[in-house]
């Protein structure tokens, strides 16, 4: 077991991504995924399989500008990322990927233009995956050289304790609402909640009474046997300036989210904010802790993964064990 140890080399994997045209992030036979399109591309590459642990499971549509994922890569293939100017072995295989992901691009946006049923469509790249539906006969790009809507921009060792998953302190996620005029130009990260405005001082006066460590059941969809037990360490509400209407970003920090967590928190919000609930109303769904009362998940597409947050180094292993250890406990 020692020596399979000191045979690999744990890699940390910093990842950006547009997740429109994403079945989200896991591996599902048949749909293109973000797991599936980067683990395809990496075995390309290194040409041994590659499993990756990753910090958040954003559903599909969600987008993530922070990221980050890890995997355990033999000696032997981290030993072939060479070339000539000398470069180290992550800068290298950062600039391999980024051509692979190209190229993969390319290949799923073309199986979605020819498309004419406007369902998935098979693409012709490696990952032999499904373009998302909706994505047939209604797309017509054309897609640059060089693009691509997942990109890895920092690959880098790290301790073997470091878990992606495990050893992150806190996920922070934005999500983008908007009221007056729909921008064509950002349908596909922004909610447009139409002309009326919303009363951000409501929503934030609901979001305080959600702070804290709590049982967010009535709030997500439970993990069977895994606890819902999270802590809210930031939800606000902040408006921007420029533009017509409002434009407003919903910050929400917590150590982890339950499936569908932060869209049901801004689901109750956005209730709020319109009139149709009072600003009590979502300190007692929380209270009831339960998902038969009325449950509003607000739409995936305008949220996007930040940020994920660690301790230094010498922290990962007691961070990680402390994290199984509660999400593991029963509800």
């Amino acid at each position: 077991m020692e020596d399979t140890v000191a045979q690999t080399v744990r890699v940390r994997f910093d990842i950006a991504y547009d997740g429109t045209g994403f079945h989200g992030w896991a591996r599902q036979p048949g749909l293109r995924t973000v797991q599936g399109v980067l683990e395809t591309a990496l075995e390309t590459i290194l040409r041994e399989p590659v499993t990756l642990t990753v910090a958040g499971r954003t559903d599909a549509g969600v987008h993530a500008r922070g990221q980050v994922a890890h995997a355990d890569l033999s000696a032997q293939a981290v030993a072939t990322l060479r070339d000539r100017a000398g470069r180290c072995p992550g800068t290298v295989l950062r600039t391999r990927l980024a051509g692979v992901l190209s190229r993969e691009y390319r290949a799923a946006m073309a199986a979605a233009r020819s498309s004419t049923s406007g369902t998935a469509a098979n693409t012709a790249g490696a990952n032999n995956a499904a373009a998302p539906a909706g994505t047939g006969a209604a797309v017509r790009l054309n897609v640059p050289r060089g693009v691509s809507d997942v990109v890895v921009r920092q690959v880098r060792k790290v301790p073997a304790d470091f878990d992606a998953r495990f050893s992150a302190l806190a996920r922070e996620y934005t999500y983008r609402v908007c009221t007056g005029p729909a921008d064509p130009l950002r349908r596909h990260d922004v909610l447009w909640w139409g002309e009326e405005p919303l009363d951000v001082a409501a929503m934030n006066a609901a979001a305080r009474g959600l702070l804290g460590t709590h049982d967010f059941l009535s709030y997500c969809k439970p993990r069977e046997g895994a606890t819902t037990i999270r802590t809210l360490q930031r939800l606000d509400v902040v408006e921007l300036g420029g533009g017509a209407g409002q434009q407003l970003l919903i910050h929400a920090r917590a150590d982890a989210f339950c499936h569908s967590m932060v869209r049901t928190l801004v689901g109750a919000l956005l209730r709020v904010g319109s009139g149709a609930r009072d600003i009590e109303w979502p300190w007692r769904r929380l209270a009831e802790c339960n998902r038969t009362g009325e449950v509003v998940v607000a739409p995936a597409h305008p949220l996007t993964l930040e940020n994920v947050i660690y301790p230094e180094p010498e922290g990962y292993a007691q961070r990680a064990q402390q994290a199984r250890q509660r999400r593991d406990e029963c509800c």
